[in-house]
């Protein structure tokens, strides 16, 4: 089981940047796909998730308007396409997956929610 994450660099605030997160090992299309980030000396925070049908988004107020998750099913990816970048959002971005389905979207907010995590892609926004 395996979550490969990747497209993190080193971008100019207000550049865009689309991480893709590949999953192999067991079939995901009935997870829930999440992205998380954490900066130096901060905890690992919510960025945004999608349901297993693709039907529902949830994100960050913080990121809100800016980023957009999706998903591929044939390829077994899920993407996050970040825009107008702020070197706040400067951190190690980490894809994650679940295959609990939650009643309440304010479940996937939090990393124990899931089960399976990527190694992380670093994004640094300059000033």
């Amino acid at each position: 089981v395996q979550l490969q994450a990747s497209g993190g660099g080193l971008v100019q605030a207000g550049g865009s940047l689309r991480l893709s997160c590949a999953a192999s090992g067991r079939t995901f299309s009935s997870d829930a796909m999440g992205w998380f980030r954490q900066a130096p000396g901060k905890e690992r925070e919510f960025v945004a998730v999608v349901s297993w049908s693709g039907g529902l988004t949830y994100y960050a107020d913080s990121v809100k308007g800016r980023f957009t998750i999706s998903r591929d099913y044939a390829k077994s990816t899920v993407s996050l396409q970040m825009r107008s970048l702020k070197p706040d959002d400067t951190a190690v971005y980490y894809c994650a997956a679940t295959p609990v389905e939650y009643s309440s979207g304010n479940s996937y907010y939090y990393p124990h929610a899931y089960s399976y995590w990527g190694q992380g892609t670093l994004v640094t926004v300059s000033s």
